[in-house]
């Protein structure tokens, strides 16, 4: 089986400009997997100095551009992997994340992690069908 890199844009630049060697969403027969990103303000580019509420609604927003530029939706999301630098933040994740998965969410794991190599709290990745 082949494997298929999909650029997004303006995020595949967002994630070169960070110079972070990794591929936004790559493709495999009729399964796609997204890379964990940080929360980039969509104006600029830079990764957003926000309140974890808006962070996680960046996440989102972006990890629903990639699916769907990869040809899938939200719906097809089988699995995702929740990256957050304090448990504290627990509800407050999981009351953005409810919105993007109203009804019948994927699989998903929340991992607390200590920090990352810039001014942000969370990340998720996703595995999808097409």
């Amino acid at each position: 089986m082949n494997r298929e890199i999909i650029r997004v844009e303006p995020i595949s630049t967002y994630l070169e400009n960070w110079k972070a060697p990794a591929s936004v969403v790559t493709r495999a027969g009729d399964t796609i997997y997204v890379s964990a990103l940080p929360p980039f303000d969509p104006e600029t580019g830079e990764i957003i100095d926000a309140p974890i509420e808006r962070q996680t609604e960046l996440v989102l927003e972006q990890m629903k551009l990639c699916v769907e530029t990869a040809g899938s939706s939200l719906d097809k999301v089988l699995k995702c992997n929740v990256y957050c630098t304090s448990v504290d933040a627990f509800a407050a994740v999981n009351s953005i994340y409810a919105r993007y998965f109203p009804t019948d969410p994927p699989a998903r794991i929340f991992v607390n992690v200590p920090e990352w190599p810039g001014r942000f709290d969370i990340e998720i990745d996703c595995i999808a069908t097409i």
